[in-house]
C-alpha cells in the first residue's frame, strides 16, 4: 500500500479553531503554513515524520511563534536522515519567539536539528522535557544546554538515574514536583552507549546539573550484560559526577562495573568519586 500523503489544501489551508493535531508517520509538507492559522492550538503531535515530510527548524519555529496557547509539543522524525543542510543553517535571531504556556516538549531526531530549534525558542513554563537522539559519532549541543539553563522550571536535581537496555540508554533527572528531564540515546551496543553518555553529560546538560547530583543510580532494563567494555569507559562516565555521595548499582550490571570500581584504590578514589560516602 502507498503511504498516505496530506495535500497542501487540507482543511482549506486554514484552521483557526483547531485545538489538537496528531500526525503519526504521515508526511504533510504544508504543515508549517497551516499552523500559521491555527492560533488556538493546544496540543501538537508530529511523530514518525518520514523524510518526505521534512520541514526545517526555521519553518517550524515560524509556525510556533503564533501558537501562544500551545501546551504540549511532540516532534519526532522517522530516521536520522532528517537534519538541516549545512548550507541552509543560519545563526539564531537576536530575539526568540515565546511559547508562554508550553509545559511538555518531546523530540526525536538528530542533535543538529534540535540545536537549531531550541536556539530559536523560549518556554518559561516548560517542566517536562524528553529528548530521544539517534546515535551519532559526536554529540555537541551547547544550544540545548543554554535552553535548559534559561528554562526556570527545569532545575538542577540532586538525583540522576542512568538506565541501560539492549536498545537504548537514557539518563533521567527525576521530578522534585511534577517535572522531568529525560534524554535517550538510541543505540544497542554497550560501549557506544557509554561513549555517547560521556559526551551527553558534558554537552547536553548545563554543568551545574551534573555537579548537583548527589545520588546516582545505574540501572538496567533487559540488558545483555555479557557485552565487554573497557574499565576506562565506566570511569569516564562517573568522572563528571564529583558531588555524588551515594552510588546505587543494580546487581545485573554490577558485574560489568565492578572491575572498573576495583581500580579505584588509594588516590584514584578522589579522582573519580571524591565525595562518595556510600555504595549500594
Amino acid at each position: 500500500t502507498s503511504a498516505v500523503h496530506i495535500p497542501d489544501t487540507f482543511l482549506g489551508g486554514s484552521a483557526p479553531c483547531l485545538q489538537t493535531l496528531i500526525l503519526d508517520s504521515i508526511p504533510f509538507p504544508g504543515l508549517p503554513k497551516l499552523l500559521l492559522s491555527a492560533t488556538h492550538l493546544v496540543r501538537l503531535y508530529l511523530w514518525g515524520i518520514p523524510h518526505s515530510g521534512y520541514f526545517s527548524p526555521e519553518a517550524i519555529v515560524t509556525a510556533l511563534s503564533v501558537l501562544t496557547r500551545l501546551e504540549t509539543l511532540r516532534i519526532g522524525f522517522e530516521s536520522p536522515r532528517s537534519l538541516p543542510a549545512r548550507k541552509s543553517r543560519r545563526p539564531p535571531p537576536p530575539t526568540r519567539p515565546l511559547l508562554p504556556v508550553l509545559t511538555y516538549f518531546a523530540f526525536k531526531g538528530v542533535s543538529k536539528y534540535l540545536e537549531d530549534l531550541v536556539a530559536r525558542i523560549d518556554a518559561p513554563l516548560l517542566h517536562n522535557l524528553e529528548i530521544l537522539f539517534f546515535h551519532q559519532p559526536i554529540f555537541d549541543t551547547p544550544q540545548l544546554a543554554q535552553f535548559i539553563s534559561r528554562t526556570p522550571k527545569l532545575k538542577a536535581r540532586d538525583e540522576a538515574r542512568v538506565t541501560f537496555s539492549n536498545w537504548d540508554v537514557w539518563i533521567t533527572l527525576p521530578p522534585i514536583i511534577g517535572g522531568t528531564l529525560k534524554l535517550v540515546i538510541i543505540c544497542d551496543e554497550l560501549d557506544l552507549q557509554l561513549s555517547s553518555l560521556v559526551q551527553v553529560c558534558s554537552s547536553c546538560f548545563p554543568r551545574a546539573f551534573i555537579l548537583a547530583v548527589e545520588h546516582l543510580y545505574i540501572l538496567e532494563d533487559q540488558l545483555c550484560v555479557e557485552q565487554e567494555v573497557e574499565n576506562s569507559q565506566w570511569l569516564e562516565l562517573l568522572h563528571p559526577f564529583t558531588a555524588v555521595r551515594d552510588l546505587y548499582i543494580v546487581s545485573e550490571i554490577a558485574s560489568s562495573i565492578a572491575p572498573a570500581l576495583q581500580e579505584l584504590v588509594g588516590e584514584r578514589v578522589t579522582e573519580v568519586l571524591p565525595a562518595l560516602q556510600t555504595f549500594f
